[in-house]
């Protein structure tokens, strides 16, 4: 459901959510597919995350394209028509469907990660393993508490997991679960006898909380590769913008899609169209029209009005920001307006969203398609899809739902 990512996950799956100008999904399958992967089998359960996902990525096509592969090399599937009760139990449900009976990678919808699929492989048939975990160190022992915990021996083998710890005094280590697994072809049968049975007829079919501290507790061969490579849990808006800012540095122009920039600021579109408006811009900040200054990602067909300001930020695809607005350190996704004069600090807007003049959103997340008024103040709030602020509206310390 992805409720942790509210409001931007109300009426969007979370794979499906603009990150640094894209759909999130398209990061991982990217990453996946130039490693290899051909087959790709989503886990969508219920009418957000199915339609939006198939809608987007069909069978594949545009992937096939991207990596100048033929049109049968790359191939997308879905999950059938049945509600899983967990992330378990939708592999269990694919595996089935499609007749898997090979090992597999599972990997969550609401990651980002830097890791080279064949050492993992590698691990994974060398220790003969049920189960492998990719794992990673936190440096932030406060944050331990969002995850499972991993306790390891010198050989791999995981002993134990402690999901989500209340204290950092009770996880047993700082290696946490990334949500990213690779599975024997014998998982396909877990469900069907045995302790494996008991956990389907209970309904207790979720990874972390459930499947993998049974496997351990009976003995099945868990282990855990503990990766340097970057790893980023998106579950959160705090979480988002943190990876946002840091993803803008440390991906290539190749996995952002670009292929101009001026200084700090990144520029998508390569059509004639994008040219002129990219070459505008720079003589706009070069006369002092337009200040846009640190880590910026502009997207393609936007309009920047007379003294507006852009710091540290990402502004998606065909949207507007009128005469001496300003945003800083802040995510405004694709289609929405800004009015003038408006100043939005520290805070993700989603997408088509209507802003007002004299507008100020701050520490704040915006579902898609919010309706502001001019002169309205949004402080440390949360404003679900579809709402309508009137002018003049204060809002502080708030979740309007």
């Amino acid at each position: 459901m992805g409720t942790r990512l509210y409001p931007l996950t109300v009426d969007t799956s979370k794979a499906m959510i603009r990150f640094l100008n894209k759909h999130l999904v398209d990061f991982i399958i990217m990453k996946l597919a130039r490693q290899g992967i051909r087959e790709f089998y989503l886990g969508v359960s219920g009418y957000v995350n199915y339609v939006g996902l198939y809608d987007h990525l069909g069978i594949g096509e545009r992937f096939v394209y991207k990596l100048g592969l033929h049109e049968d090399e790359l191939r997308i599937r879905y999950q059938p028509n049945i509600e899983s009760r967990g992330n378990a139990e939708s592999v269990k449900l694919i595996m089935d469907y499609y007749n898997i009976r090979e090992d597999l990678i599972v990997v969550q919808g609401d990651i980002l990660f830097d890791v080279v699929l064949s050492d993992v492989w590698s691990f994974h048939r060398d220790k003969d393993a049920y189960m492998t975990v990719m794992l990673k160190e936190l440096e932030d022992v406060t944050k331990l508490r969002h995850y499972g915990v991993a306790d390891i021996g010198s050989d791999g083998r995981i002993r134990r997991f402690v999901e989500k710890p209340l204290t950092p005094s009770e996880a047993p280590s700082r290696i946490i679960n990334t949500g990213i697994y690779i599975l024997s072809s014998d998982f396909r049968d877990f469900f069907d006898y045995g302790v494996g049975r008991r956990l389907y007829e209970a309904g207790e079919l979720d990874f972390g909380k459930h499947v993998i501290p049974k496997l351990i507790e009976c003995g099945y061969g868990v282990y855990g590769y503990v990766s340097k490579g970057l790893w980023f849990d998106i579950g959160n808006p705090e979480a988002y913008k943190e990876s946002v800012r840091y993803m803008l540095k440390a991906l290539s122009d190749e996995e952002l899609d670009i292929d101009f920039s001026f200084g700090g600021i990144k520029f998508m579109g390569r059509r004639p169209i994008s040219r002129e408006l990219q070459r505008s811009i720079i003589d706009r900040i070069q006369r002092g029209e337009l200040v846009i200054e640190g880590d910026v990602l502009l997207g393609r067909h936007i309009f920047l009005g007379r003294g507006v300001k852009i710091l540290n930020s990402i502004i998606d695809h065909y949207t507007i920001i009128n005469d001496h607005s300003v945003v800083e350190d802040s995510v405004i996704m694709d289609r929405c307006s800004l009015g003038s004069k408006t100043v939005v600090t520290n805070s993700i807007v989603g997408r088509h969203v209507r802003i007002g003049s004299n507008v100020v959103i701050k520490d704040s997340v915006i579902g898609n398609n919010v309706l502001i008024g001019n002169d309205a103040v949004i402080i440390n709030s949360k404003i679900w899809p579809q709402k309508y602020i009137p002018p003049s509206h204060s809002i502080k310390e708030a979740v309007l739902s």
